[in-house]
């Protein structure tokens, strides 16, 4: 590796390959578990390397009174969709924003042959036809403009034909997709979810429950939210030589002036700061002035790879993830490339289930 300096911050150039690992196929995981506090949870003790294997709802063994976790509540919009051509042919959509009243930016697959100022037909969780709309703007890459008739909200709309917006190594048959539509809407998103806007789950808030984050209140552990609403970029592969030729995506993000006092008042009486996945992990570091906190909205383009200087996060909560990804990255960044190696090795041979229906780790 060689040094310089990128984007403000110390880092390092590194080959994505470094990135690599060998997944069996098997333990990527199809389905969430029955319970969601009952996924294995890996704990990294990065200072030492130690690993031990315990199950998430044991979390709270590992947390101090006066700890912060931080949440993102972003909610995940029903963004996948499909519709048929007047010819009959299929197209698989992904929802993506409303960049004006009316108008949607989404990805199509199986959309060679279509064009401008053609029309498509929405469809139902039933494959009833919906609505008709208009092909706008080809904006390259699979990326088009939809224009919807003037009655339709956007999210109303979604409401009506959309399912979860499952990563496509998560697979469903057509039966099962319909079969398991309200299922995977459900547990596809955060029991804290409250701001719609994301495309992707913020996934290791995905185990979660009511009840757990109770019992950690009443054990003095804070609770902070925050809003990054996790667009499609976030599984975007590497495809670059190196990590840092790569394209990061943006991410609209917020904290609000309640949930800034929440967080300093933790750094102030000495409590540790430790999000709840890399989303969270991305705002904090992004809205941070050293260790104080201030409201702002915003988006981020922020990039944490190796060799990145930590300002706020003392322990961190997330899933296994994507091999040559920026996620793993994150991670790496925080623990060390060549621990974060080994715990996967390890995760690897006890069996853990890895990716959004996964298991977790905590890193300490």
């Amino acid at each position: 590796m060689v040094e310089f300096l990128c984007k403000s911050c110390y880092s390092l150039i590194m080959r994505t390959d470094e990135l690599n690992y060998e997944l069996p196929l098997e333990l990527i995981a199809q389905h969430p578990p029955d319970r969601r506090d009952r996924s294995q949870l890996l704990v990294l003790e990065r200072i030492s390397g130690k690993l031990t294997d315990r199950l998430f709802i044991d979390i709270g063994d590992y947390l101090c009174e006066g700890d912060c976790l931080v949440l993102n509540n972003t909610r995940v919009l029903p963004a996948r969709f499909f519709a048929h051509r007047p010819t009959g042919a299929r197209i698989e959509g992904l929802y993506l924003n409303s960049p004006q009243p009316g108008r949607w930016e989404v990805m199509l697959k199986n959309a060679r042959r279509i064009k401008p100022g053609q029309s498509l037909v929405l469809l139902d969780r039933e494959g009833r036809e919906i609505v008709e709309v208009q092909i706008g703007q080809d904006l390259g890459q699979g990326y088009w403009f939809l224009d919807l008739p003037n009655k339709w909200e956007s999210f109303a709309l979604l409401e009506q034909i959309g399912f979860a917006p499952l990563p496509p190594y998560i697979k469903r048959t057509e039966r099962d997709r319909v079969q398991r539509a309200r299922r995977d809407l459900e547990r596809y998103q955060t029991v804290f979810a409250k701001t719609d806007g994301a495309v992707a789950a913020p996934t290791a808030g995905l185990h979660f429950t009511e009840t757990l984050l109770d019992d950690l209140k009443k054990r003095g552990v804070k609770l902070a939210y925050i809003t990054l609403h996790v667009g499609a970029g976030t599984f975007k592969p590497v495809t670059t030589e190196y990590l840092e030729q790569h394209d990061i995506h943006e991410e609209w993000y917020q904290l609000d002036a309640g949930n800034a006092e929440i967080l300093n008042t933790c750094i102030e009486n000495g409590g540790r700061i430790i999000p709840v996945g890399t989303t969270s992990v991305r705002t904090l570091e992004t809205v941070a002035k050293g260790r104080q906190f201030h409201p702002e909205t915003g988006k981020t383009r922020l990039f944490i790879l190796p060799g990145y200087q930590f300002q706020i996060v003392d322990a961190m909560i997330t899933n296994f993830h994507l091999p040559r990804s920026t996620l793993l990255a994150l991670v790496g960044a925080f623990a060390g490339l060549e621990t974060i190696h080994n715990a996967y090795r390890h995760a690897i041979q006890q069996q853990y289930r890895f990716y959004s229906y996964g298991d977790a780790m905590l890193i300490l």
